[in-house]
């Protein structure tokens, strides 16, 4: 059974980063791929040091400054200070930053569209089932649910 358990996520997880490349790669995006990958992080993690945004995105802390002060500069991002320690400043996401963000999630669902419309009733409502099932898995609260079969 762990053999199992193990080779579904192993497959799982080689799925998702497989579409994620495919669509990234298809996609027309504005802006170059790396910075599309740090509006996404900040906007899953929220305000952020650049020390936690270097370890959450497995980068160098002068790298993720120098890519911080990229997207401050297209105004995409603000600095402001930590209200535990004012010496220390949180990296957010801009109005424009969400905007950008919302468009370059749109041309990648619009590139993968043609690909959904090629699936049967049947494929389709597996797979947003399944596509639940995977936000149940990565949310904050998950707490398993035994027995249960079908996502609500």
């Amino acid at each position: 059974m762990n053999d199992e358990l193990n080779d579904t996520g192993s497959r799982l997880l080689s799925a998702v980063a497989r579409l994620n490349r495919w669509a990234t790669r298809h996609a027309e995006l504005r802006i170059p791929h790396a910075q599309a990958r740090l509006l996404a992080l900040i906007d899953q993690v929220g305000p952020a040091r650049i020390g936690e945004l270097a370890v959450a995105d497995h980068c160098s802390q002068p790298t993720m400054t120098t890519q911080v002060q990229r997207i401050e500069a297209a105004g995409w991002a603000f600095r402001t200070s930590d209200s535990k320690d004012a010496r220390v400043a949180m990296i957010d996401l801009t109005p424009a930053g969400r905007a950008e963000l919302q468009e370059l999630r749109i041309a990648r669902a619009r590139t993968l569209a043609p690909q959904l419309d090629k699936l049967t009733d049947d494929e389709r409502h597996a797979l947003e089932s399944a596509t639940e099932i995977i936000l149940r898995l990565v949310s904050d609260s998950y707490e398993p649910t035994a027995g249960k079969t079908s996502v609500q």
